[in-house]
């Protein structure tokens, strides 16, 4: 979206369509980690609940609109999609949710050594290490394509 006069250094570049190559393979590594977070036992809205509260943090209005839509189709509720920004406010989670959500979140700001350790103890008490781990690799593989959208500027545009 830029005006004829504005330099082509400030177009912003989309970095998935200039370098196909890393791209594809993080889609390989998003397919992987999905499918280590279904053999946790973790069902698709679990897993769309970490991926839309991760793109909140970073604020990215495409994987924000992408997952959303995603959420729904799986089955989860306009409610609880409502309130995830505000989900420790709320009984509308269950406790794995609940750690899976803290987990995401130090994930996202991982230099926060204190919440990061607490998020990792809080979810001992309800996931075993083979589901944080699926956690972790969730929100680190949502953090990665938040990244691409962003630097990219991918557009949001209106539903039809």
């Amino acid at each position: 979206m830029s005006s004829p006069e504005q330099k082509s250094e400030d177009r912003r570049i989309f970095i998935d369509k200039q370098s196909p190559e890393p791209y594809q393979a993080l889609l390989g590594v998003s397919e992987a980690v999905r499918a280590t977070a279904t053999a946790v036992g973790f069902d698709r809205t679990l897993v769309e609940l970490v991926n839309l509260r991760v793109s909140q943090i970073n604020g990215c209005a495409y994987c924000l609109s992408l997952h959303t839509r995603a959420a729904l189709r799986a089955g989860e509720t306009t409610q609880r999609l409502g309130v995830l920004a505000a989900w420790r406010d709320t009984e509308v989670f269950t406790p794995v949710e609940r750690a899976a959500l803290t987990l995401a979140e130090a994930t996202t700001a991982p230099a926060d050594t204190a919440a990061r350790e607490a998020a990792t103890r809080a979810a001992r008490e309800v996931l075993t290490d083979d589901q944080i781990s699926a956690v972790i690799w969730v929100a680190v593989t949502i953090n990665a394509f938040n990244r691409v959208s962003t630097m990219s500027g991918h557009p949001v545009r209106p539903e039809r």
